[in-house]
């Protein structure tokens, strides 16, 4: 071994965390031409969980938890785009996070905003 250099393999794995959990308060109507919604000019809730199928919970979750809508939901990237008024996007995203963190022992993030 002498002379050889030691080589490093990584490897992800994904665990059980929300990477991304996002509110845009006042979505410009591009954005919503963009990503394939109808414009309504109400605020937009965006996530990224992993395992990606976490994604369908979130949705269920939010559905029940708030006056929302579901804009879009992916079991294979983990995406989730939520619509509805500033406060129903934000209690949808409280509920989804602690069910998914208290219940479900995922890592999550704080909710940001712009």
């Amino acid at each position: 071994m002498v002379g050889e250099k030691q080589r490093v393999i990584q490897e992800y794995v994904p665990g059980k965390q929300v990477t991304l959990v996002h509110l845009i308060a006042h979505p410009g109507e591009d954005i919503y031409k963009k990503i394939g919604l109808d414009s309504n000019h109400e605020a937009l809730g965006i996530m990224t969980i992993t395992p990606s199928e976490a994604a369908i919970i979130a949705a269920d979750t939010a559905d029940k938890a708030a006056n929302i809508k579901i804009g879009f939901v992916d079991r294979f990237s983990g995406s989730l785009v939520i619509s509805g008024s500033v406060s129903s996007v934000e209690a949808a995203f409280q509920d989804i996070l602690n069910l998914l963190e208290n219940i479900l022992g995922f890592s999550v993030v704080g909710i940001t905003r712009s």
